[in-house]
């Protein structure tokens, strides 16, 4: 072989490599387009899917409960309402943080106009991720005994406003005992039994008349002693709840 012609045969091995290389590189970026993409799609899965699943696995269809107005909870609206509504929440659920987003004050409005009677009923549901259930709702119930009921719902309504991330980091005592003095509590009287966490017998009593009724999620929703599933999320579950009411 002529020195020309080695010359054109290394020319073309060369060619041929960087083609090669290029569609290797090309091939790589096509790889990791996906995972990436797949990653995002798992993770919407995770998020809305899991919405899906709860319901999905949720054995509350035959919840046998109190009408509002029982003594784990606080109640607005009239008692002779025309509709009645039970929400079983755990402070700490994301689920409940979109549905209270999607309907508190919509609720309150129709409350006042005499439309419903609405009991939130907080428990200890998820305690496998850490202490804030039992420590949140335990405060509230201290804040319902020492302040009332109307002081109470401010401080309910505060905890969503200042929901965690169920993963953490949970707001401390004193993030709790500040919530409820912005909600109209003295100080002297929640901050001790907040620190101590006096509150827990209650949760404890209020998360086993949930269990005792059949509650096995959150939100669970109660509308005329009936489990109300007429949604696809959360908001689309508060939405039709409204309209239900109104």
């Amino acid at each position: 072989m002529s020195k020309k012609d080695r010359d054109v045969a290394r020319a073309d091995r060369v060619a041929k490599a960087a083609a090669l290389r290029k569609q290797q590189e090309a091939a790589e970026r096509r790889r990791r387009t996906l995972m990436i993409g797949g990653v995002v799609v798992a993770l919407l899965v995770i998020v809305v899917g899991g919405w899906f699943l709860s319901r999905a696995l949720d054995t509350t269809g035959d919840v046998n409960a109190p009408a509002a107005g029982s003594e784990y909870g606080v109640t607005i609206g009239p008692k002779d309402a025309p509709h009645d509504v039970v929400i079983y929440e755990d402070f700490l659920c994301p689920f409940c943080g979109e549905f209270e987003a999607e309907t508190h004050e919509k609720l309150a409005t129709l409350a006042q106009d005499g439309k419903v009677r609405v009991e939130y009923r907080p428990f200890n549901l998820l305690s496998s991720l850490g202490d804030y259930s039992e420590r949140s709702a335990g405060a509230f119930s201290i804040v319902l005994d020492t302040s009332g009921p109307e002081v109470a719902k401010k401080f309910h309504d505060l905890l969503y406003e200042n929901q965690p991330d169920e993963k953490g980091p949970y707001p401390s005592d004193d993030d709790l005992v500040k919530w409820a003095v912005e909600a109209g509590a003295k100080e002297s009287d929640v901050k001790g039994p907040i620190e101590n966490h006096a509150g827990k017998d209650w949760v404890t009593a209020a998360t086993q008349a949930a269990l005792d009724a059949g509650v096995r999620s959150t939100p669970t929703i109660l509308l005329d002693g009936k489990v109300f599933t007429g949604g696809r999320t959360p908001a689309e579950l508060g939405d039709n709840l409204i309209a239900k009411v109104d």
